[in-house]
């Protein structure tokens, strides 16, 4: 399993969608997870540390468990089918019992904030649907440029000295 952690969460100005964005504590690779805004909202709430006036559904469940002797030991997002990212909740009882829970990664998320518990995904999860970035130091090349350097090539600098 890949321990990961919160780097961001961003919004897209095609949707009302959200995406969290989470990094592997160990490499430079990254899971993308679209997620919708009210639990992006809720996550974002958590971690800045905002006050609200009454708890969130995440503050409840967390409340429920502690409560009632659990702890949310730490959520797994444990597998990617057609699309479709799913995750599971590992709940110590009082009586030390283990239990599993099926959420959704987005929930999962908001609970293991609220709880300071650790992330993880399976590796063959972060294997199909984790990326790494390319270098940002790296210098463009022509092949980089594409038609943009067609373009570039096209233009005729000389009439550009004429006109002024």
């Amino acid at each position: 399993m890949v321990e990961v952690k919160i780097e961001s969460i961003r919004v897209s100005l095609m949707s009302q969608h959200r995406v969290v964005i989470l990094k592997d504590v160990t490499s430079n690779r990254y899971l993308p997870i679209w997620i919708d805004a009210f639990v992006a909202e809720a996550i974002t709430i958590h971690l800045q540390e905002q006050a609200v006036a009454r708890p969130l559904t995440h503050d409840l469940a967390i409340k429920l468990m502690s409560d009632l002797g659990g702890q949310l030991a730490k959520v797994v997002i444990n597998d990617l089918r057609n699309d479709t990212f799913f995750a599971q909740l590992f709940v110590q009882t009082a009586d030390g019992k283990e239990v599993i829970f099926d959420s959704r990664p987005s929930d999962a998320i908001a609970l293991a904030v609220r709880a300071a518990c650790p992330i993880f995904v399976e590796e063959d999860v972060m294997n199909r649907a984790g990326v790494v970035p390319d270098d940002e130091e790296k210098p463009a090349t022509d092949e980089d440029l594409g038609a943009f350097k067609d373009f570039l090539g096209s233009l005729d600098l000389d009439d550009l000295e004429k006109n002024n």
